[in-house]
């Protein structure tokens, strides 16, 4: 149809340049003619009213009129050019619009507007003026018939090789361009030729014979050509060389793909191997990345490029290629060394900082490894391989290792773009690389600092049977300040500790570190499980106060810190515990039940300064106590306390599940099934099996403040080691019994109590009621007395004092030998 634009322009035209309109009847005969028309072609209105329209073009036309007439009533507009007879007998060449004035059925009136583009500069091009801007034309142009064989062609077509227009012509493409895809754009000719529907910008890649050692891209247009009655003729089709732009795409295609794939974990083996994958096999067919050996352990290489590379140590920390290459059984795998000869190019690289390019290799040349087995010489030819780079891999201004990149299949050599590319790919992936380095330096320390304050030695004592595990986290994040220990106190008791401190890192595990000391110092004053949190936390608190005071995060993080405390006596087999904010043990029973006892609710250290309270339990012999942190239970973030409930349900029926394996296995045993391989926080579990000490093995008796009472002391303490078979330490422990004996006589009042508790050691114990503490004192010569502890403190292992809440319990230990223990 006109569009309104149209017929408004030529509405104000010049009467010369007017179009002329005229209507057509259902039968082709001319129904109305306008004063345009008439001084378009020269009739009267009343010499064409009434005749056939076709009357009015020249001979040749008429006989494509049906055609014409056909496609119009088809489509219900055309239009295209036709040559007119003047009524003076020249022609005149037009562009005709034809268009239906109703829709649909056959009897039909048609719009027929036309203009002489005679008198229309730029409308009407001849074909010389067409054949020479075409030919003419920077933009690689042909003809194929319907059979695809050349019969035209221009001169820019020649630049993609192939010859000119005349050895070009009948041939097929795949005859003048053997180097590209042939199939595949013949495929696209006879879609066109099948559908009639064009087919615009069908991006190729292939080798022209131009230049066949590179890849070149090309955008081609195939438009089908026809005759007057739409029977095609063949195909016409231009191509424009894009490569410059594919190789961008190209560039950029491998860059976004390396900054999406590489550095996805930090592990520095598998960062490297992530590098390698990236460039395989859209850039290369063979990749090798090889690291120091320094760098794969952490550890902080030295700037610049490396001074003595032929002597250095590298390790292959990646390798792909897009099939096994010959003589894989001897080549080097990831994790091993990889050593080069001092010629090679990759110790040139490393030596220098240089990359170093070979866009056509000899395939006679030798590998360059130098670890290939005697008596068998491989040489790049075995490989297939024509063109290699070898590109330093460097961060930060450090030199970390070298990347070789290699080509076989494909047949594009190594071009300066190329090593453009790799260079700036591989210092993405070095950045990547260099901070895997460094989260593995910084685990590793933080690794070694959290296990060397871990205790893996926990015997020394014998009222419970002890084992742990302990899981770190798997991502640096969750190497954190988790810890337990075991400590022996006076009496035969023991101290079971856990703790978690808030936050991950070194600086974390330093803090537990620091909390664990105090906690062994505070333990050793036999303190209750609630004073000794008391005195933690002030610690807490001041450790804080002179972190902000020196503007150090460390001081923030003892905020928040954890911790349980719980105190066994295996004579009484009672058991007293406190929590700051740490949740309580899960007890398993003999008879198989599982206990969730209740403890007072205590604020983390440092938080509120609130005091602590503590809980008492009986304990069965036999029974499980389970200390744990967070990690076990715990699987996110979300609603924690919900989680813990949840988890400590889980851990109870884990150990009812595992009861009859031995304490070791039972523990791995649990947190095999409550944690993943890969944890999110750091798991710490300690369990320990209560035992219990019988009247056999403690002997009890109340003494007078007497000074008579001290021999008969000595005496009872004398009959009960020969009972015991302890015989060869009588004469120390007289001596022990009379001097602490004496002196709680002397300085003391209420009743006395002696006891002597047979353990791993031989245990002797004096109570009375005063609370002051007695010192070791260094006696001149000439004084009378001041000598009995100091004899105390050699003849036993250690001694002390403990405060009661009715005074005070002096204690001394002596070592037993294996035979007297099991006496």
């Amino acid at each position: 149809m006109v569009g309104a634009d149209e017929g408004d322009d030529l509405a104000t035209a010049p009467a010369s340049y007017a179009a002329a309109t005229l209507l057509v009847d259902a039968s082709g005969a001319v129904a109305a003619w306008s004063s345009n028309a008439e001084r378009l072609l020269g009739y009267p209105a009343e010499e064409v009213i009434g005749q056939p329209v076709g009357a009015l073009l020249a001979a040749e036309e008429r006989q494509r009129f049906p055609a014409y007439a056909r496609k119009s009533r088809e489509e219900e507009a055309w239009v295209g050019l036709l040559s007119a007879r003047h009524r003076d007998g020249h022609e005149s060449r037009l562009r005709v619009r034809v268009c239906s004035l109703q829709k649909g059925g056959e009897d039909r009136t048609w719009l027929v507007i036309a203009k002489n583009l005679s008198r229309s500069p730029g409308w009407y091009m001849s074909r010389p003026v067409i054949e020479r801007m075409i030919s003419q034309s920077p933009i690689g142009t042909a003809v194929v018939d319907t059979d695809l064989r050349y019969v035209w062609s221009n001169a820019a077509l020649e630049r993609f090789g192939g010859g000119s227009l005349e050895r070009r012509l009948g041939r097929r493409l795949g005859e003048v361009q053997p180097g590209i895809d042939v199939e595949r754009l013949e495929d696209q000719m006879r879609q066109v030729l099948r559908t009639g529907q064009p087919i615009i910008d069908y991006e190729h890649t292939g080798h022209p014979r131009s230049d066949p050692r590179h890849e070149h891209a090309h955008s081609l247009s195939f438009v089908r050509l026809e005759d007057e009655d739409g029977r095609p003729l063949g195909v016409y089709y231009t191509v424009i060389d894009i490569t410059d732009r594919y190789r961008a795409l190209r560039r950029l295609t491998l860059l976004d793909k390396a900054s999406k794939n590489i550095g996805r974990t930090m592990d520095i083996l598998r960062t490297a191997q992530e590098a390698a994958e990236v460039a395989v096999p859209d850039f290369a067919d063979a990749v090798n990345v090889d690291l120091l050996e320094a760098v794969t352990k952490g550890d902080e290489p030295a700037p610049g490029p490396i001074r003595g590379a032929s002597t250095i140590r590298l390790r292959r920390s990646g390798r792909c290629s897009v099939t096994p290459p010959p003589g894989s059984d001897i080549s080097v795998e990831v994790g091993e060394l990889a050593v080069y000869h001092s010629w090679s190019p990759p110790i040139r690289c490393l030596a220098t900082g240089e990359s170093w390019i070979a866009e056509e290799m000899d395939p006679q040349e030798p590998v360059w490894s130098a670890g290939v087995q005697a008596g068998r010489t491989l040489r790049f030819g075995d490989f297939g391989f024509h063109t290699a780079m070898a590109v330093p891999i460097r961060a930060r201004g450090v030199t970390l290792g070298v990347a070789t990149f290699f080509r076989g299949r494909q047949t594009d050599a190594f071009d300066r773009g190329d090593l453009r590319l790799a260079e700036e790919f591989l210092g993405r992936a070095a950045v990547c690389i260099d901070n895997a380095r460094r989260y593995t330096r910084e685990r590793e320390a933080a690794l070694v600092l959290q296990r060397s304050l871990i205790p893996r030695g926990l015997r020394g004592q014998g009222a419970v049977e002890v084992a742990s595990c302990y899981r770190p986290a798997d991502d640096m994040a969750g190497v954190g300040g988790d810890w337990f220990d075991v400590i022996p106190l006076s009496g035969a008791q023991v101290a079971l500790v856990v703790g978690e401190v808030a936050g991950q890192g070194i600086e974390a595990a330093a803090i537990m570190g620091r909390l664990r000391t105090a906690v062994q110092t505070l333990a050793d004053l036999d303190l209750r499980p609630q004073d000794l949190l008391a005195h933690l936390d002030d610690l807490v608190v001041r450790v804080s106060r002179e972190g902000s005071a020196g503007h150090q995060a460390s001081g923030e993080k003892a905020l928040g810190a954890t911790c349980l405390y719980l105190i066994y006596d295996p004579v009484t087999r009672r058991c007293s515990m406190a929590s700051a904010g740490h949740p309580g043990p899960v007890i398993l029973k003999p008879d198989g039940t599982v206990d969730y006892p209740q403890l007072p609710g205590g604020p983390a250290l440092g938080v509120s300064g609130l005091p602590f309270d503590s809980a008492e339990l009986l304990l069965e012999e036999g029974s499980i106590l389970a200390l744990y942190t967070d990690g076990l239970l715990i699987a996110g973030e979300d609603d924690r306390e919900a989680e813990r409930t949840e988890g400590q349900g889980r851990l109870g029926q884990a150990l009812t599940s595992f009861r009859g394996a031995e304490l070791e296995s039972l523990g791995q045993a649990v947190v095999d099934e409550l944690v993943p391989g890969r944890p999110v926080d750091d798991v710490a579990l300690l369990l320990a099996r209560t035992r219990a000490l019988g009247p056999d093995r403690v002997a009890t008796w109340e003494l007078l403040t007497d000074p008579a009472v001290v021999s008969r002391a000595r005496e009872m303490a004398t009959r009960q080691l020969s009972q015991w078979g302890l015989d060869e330490l009588i004469f120390s422990t007289e001596l022990i019994v009379s001097e602490l004996v004496t002196n709680a006589i002397r300085h003391a009042s209420g009743p006395l109590n002696l006891r002597l508790i047979r353990e791993r050691s031989l245990i002797c114990e004096v109570s009375d009621s005063s609370s002051t503490s007695p010192h070791l004192r260094h006696a001149r010569t000439t004084d009378e007395g001041g000598r009995g502890l100091f004899l105390i403190s050699q003849l036993t292992d250690r001694w002390g004092a403990r405060y009661t809440p009715k005074g005070k319990v002096i204690w001394t230990e002596q070592p037993l030998t294996p035979e007297g223990v099991g006496r």
